[in-house]
């Protein structure tokens, strides 16, 4: 687990930037505005939410959905994810660790906020201590690796039966089960137990020794414009972007999300939406 210093960011500036987005219209984006970002949960300084409403859900064939998705929380970064989503008001699905809350102080109160705040943020489970890093040993005992899954289901209390393997991209759904050799075994007994497990079609990287970003915000803007005009998705029309909370823990960071969601927000075509949405989950 990464460990940073707090942020300790007491001043409010605007940053004006014009960036272009990479899309088949190549049209100039609006300027952005730059949010201030707090650690604190309580701080009378957060951004105002934008309302986001979950009405009687049905897919609009002529829409692109959006999954972000945010893992191996709660961390330092965590709560600049959940404030940034509020402000833009777009949803997002947090996919948590059950000893990350155990090992942070605040650790209950974030995973509060995000099972408190649905429909516009989604707790899900990614195991309780993410293998140790044992990914290959996890797996190979897939009656251990149920066991942790089940264990963090107890710990976090997510609504959902969503969860994401840790280091490993697989999917199982109502009638599907899409996964490697390693790690079907234990595929299957999630899906026996009506688990679902969610992947993703595309990554915002981060340096593993500083944990920043690495694509910058007009490139992964493009890249999901790219994946989506070829449907390079595992479901058509739907595309996961896999993202990691630490990445987001520095200020500067915190404004990469914020222009890459508004870059995104600028096709009235796409919609962001949490995982519980996506199509062809057991219910």
């Amino acid at each position: 687990m990464f460990q940073f210093p707090k942020l300790t960011v007491q001043y409010f500036c605007l940053i004006s930037c014009v960036v272009f987005i990479f899309a088949c219209n190549n049209q100039p984006v609006k300027e952005i505005e730059v949010i201030r970002v707090q650690e604190d949960a309580n701080s009378q300084d957060s951004p105002v939410p934008v309302p986001v409403a979950d009405t009687v859900y049905q897919i609009d064939t002529q829409k692109t959905y959006i999954y972000l998705t945010f893992d191996d929380g709660p961390q330092h970064g965590t709560m600049n994810c959940i404030k940034i989503c509020q402000q833009e008001g777009v949803k997002a699905s947090f996919f948590m660790i059950g000893l990350h809350q155990r090992m942070k102080s605040d650790g209950k109160q974030i995973v509060a906020t995000i099972r408190n705040n649905y429909p516009q943020t989604l707790l899900a489970n990614h195991s309780y201590n993410h293998a140790m890093g044992k990914y290959k040993y996890f797996y190979q005992h897939p009656q251990m690796a149920l066991a942790d899954f089940l264990r963090t289901q107890d710990s976090l209390a997510p609504a959902p039966k969503i969860i994401r393997l840790p280091g490993n991209n697989a999917w199982v759904r109502d009638t599907v089960i899409k996964a490697s050799r390693l790690v079907r075994p234990v595929s299957r007994l999630l899906d026996s137990a009506g688990f679902n497990v969610i992947g993703w079609d595309m990554e915002w990287n981060f340096d593993h020794k500083s944990a920043r970003p690495v694509q910058s915000p007009e490139q992964l803007a493009a890249q999901v414009d790219t994946l989506v005009a070829h449907g390079y998705t595992y479901q058509p029309k739907h595309l996961v972007i896999l993202t990691h909370d630490r990445m987001f823990h520095k200020s500067q960071d915190s404004l990469a999300l914020v222009q890459f969601i508004q870059l995104v927000k600028r096709n009235p075509n796409y919609v962001f939406e949490t995982v519980d949405h996506y199509p062809g989950l057991k219910k």
